[in-house]
């Protein structure tokens, strides 16, 4: 069964990716990280920004992932946008399992050796990070920015949307 969100996502350890302590576990959820016509020239460029400091899921990443990209090849087609996904999950994350049930504590250790093991893997997200951008035409800037908003909704931290690119044909 898998944990809740809350338990991974302040980054509450240091940074811990060493190999050859932590062994096995998953691969990360997500597998594709562009999306779109990458090579084509386009005139705006919208940034998701993470507003605080968090650690997110492989998980949360493809389902983001999946869904900014439903509504962008729905209305504007493959070769109408270009979408990238920036941070790569490397942080592993450990759970140690404990029994429930009768006789429990005659079968376990409790909190003796207590390192765990890895149950999914996370990307660690600063304050004013990109966690994704989105590039298009103007006539597409509202499905961009409307996909865009229903995608943060995925993720554990505040964020916010900006354009960095053709800023003057928006507004």
């Amino acid at each position: 069964m898998k944990r809740p969100a809350y338990c991974y996502t302040k980054p509450d350890r240091p940074p811990y990716t060493r190999k050859e302590y932590i062994r096995g576990g998953p691969d990360p959820k997500i597998r594709i990280f562009e999306m779109g016509t990458p090579n084509k020239e386009f005139e705006i460029e919208l940034r998701l920004i993470a507003l605080e400091d968090c650690q997110v899921t492989a998980n949360a990443l493809e389902a983001a992932r999946i869904q900014i990209n439903r509504v962008l090849s729905r209305n504007l087609g493959k070769e109408g946008y270009h979408y990238k996904i920036h941070p790569y999950p490397h942080q592993r994350l450990r759970e140690n399992k404990m029994l429930t049930g009768a006789g429990a504590d005659r079968l376990q250790s409790g909190m003796k050796k207590a390192f765990g093991k890895v149950i999914g893997r996370a990307a660690r997200v600063r304050a004013g990070d990109v966690i994704l951008s989105v590039r298009c035409n103007k006539d597409g800037y509202k499905i961009a920015k409307n996909a865009i908003r229903l995608g943060r909704y995925k993720f554990p931290t505040p964020c916010r949307v900006i354009v960095t690119k053709g800023q003057e044909l928006v507004e």
